[in-house]
């Protein structure tokens, strides 16, 4: 897909296209690397790219359990609070037995159901917001769907920005090679994709 969102005609392709092109820059931001590459912590933080994949395929799957059941809320987990947190600290980390290819198949499956449901989902239904977590308000009971997509675009962003900071201390790539080189982009002067050698300058 090409680098940016393509015009929008309405709000619901908007947030489809935003959402698709954040989702879209994890798959660059991972291209070519070799599953210890994936799982390296270059910088100062403890975060891969292999995790952060992780992370944002259960945090989009958290969202949107709760886009679909809006207006109603998800229904509570019943997981010892052990489980739970055994569970969430997993998402931080790109474990030994774990490949890149399996933790991207996974983040594909994500996408494509967060796609299937933009097209459907009333965008002003009330998302009830859960009363059990620190950072989310407690002075107003619910966000609309509406909300709750855009606030994706926001996660999904944030985190593809740490991606691209940790792909670029691992070897130096960054996004707009890596999209050529993952779309087979023809190479200019002053961008070469990814894994290609430079064009000479002419003269």
């Amino acid at each position: 897909m090409p680098a940016m969102p393509p015009p929008i005609a309405d709000e619901r392709a908007g947030l489809r296209e935003y959402i698709a092109a954040q989702q879209y820059a994890f798959h660059a931001v991972a291209f070519g690397l070799t599953d210890d590459q994936a799982r390296a912590t270059p910088t100062v933080s403890a975060l891969s790219i292999g995790a952060l994949i992780k992370h944002v395929t259960s945090c989009q799957r958290g969202w949107m359990e709760r886009v679909s059941a809006a207006p109603e809320a998800t229904p509570a987990d019943q997981r010892s609070q052990e489980e739970q947190a055994a569970d969430y600290a997993s998402e931080f980390v790109m474990r030994e037995d774990e490949t890149l290819a399996e933790i991207l198949e996974r983040f594909e499956a994500v996408n494509a159901d967060t796609m299937r449901a933009i097209d459907t989902v009333d965008l002003g239904a009330p998302v009830p917001i859960p009363k059990d977590v620190p950072w989310f308000p407690k002075d107003f009971d619910a966000w609309s769907v509406r909300w709750a997509l855009f606030h994706l675009i926001e996660e999904l962003a944030r985190h593809a920005g740490h991606a691209d900071i940790i792909r670029e201390s691992i070897d130096g790539a960054t996004l707009y090679e890596l999209l050529a080189g993952l779309e087979d982009w023809e190479p200019t002067e002053w961008l070469t994709p990814w894994g290609k050698a430079p064009v000479a300058p002419e003269g």
